[in-house]
């Protein structure tokens, strides 16, 4: 039996790497928002006004409903929040 190793869970569990690459994102852009909203000690109905979005798509958000959410979407709440996205491109090794 040969033992495989990735680099992270989405590499291991998605098909392609640009799908494991989108699930990278996708899934440090929920943290990131989860972790503002319980800093801000905001209910899902306050984090949705403030994300220009509805209770229950917050309650996505805090369920980890990745595949409910691209990437813009997540992108548009966090600028609806104040928050800034940055972004780095690494060579693949």
């Amino acid at each position: 039996m040969t033992e495989q190793r990735f680099a992270s869970v989405w590499d291991a569990i998605e098909d392609t790497t640009e799908e494991a690459e989108n699930m990278k994102i996708r899934s440090q852009l929920m943290v990131q928002l989860k972790s503002y909203i319980t800093r801000a000690g905001l209910s899902q109905a306050d984090a949705a006004k403030v994300f220009g979005v509805t209770q229950p798509r917050v309650s996505d958000l805090m369920r980890g409903k990745i595949n409910l959410f691209a990437i813009d979407a997540l992108v548009n709440m966090a600028a609806a929040a104040g928050l800034r996205v940055e972004m780095q491109l690494l060579d693949a090794t």
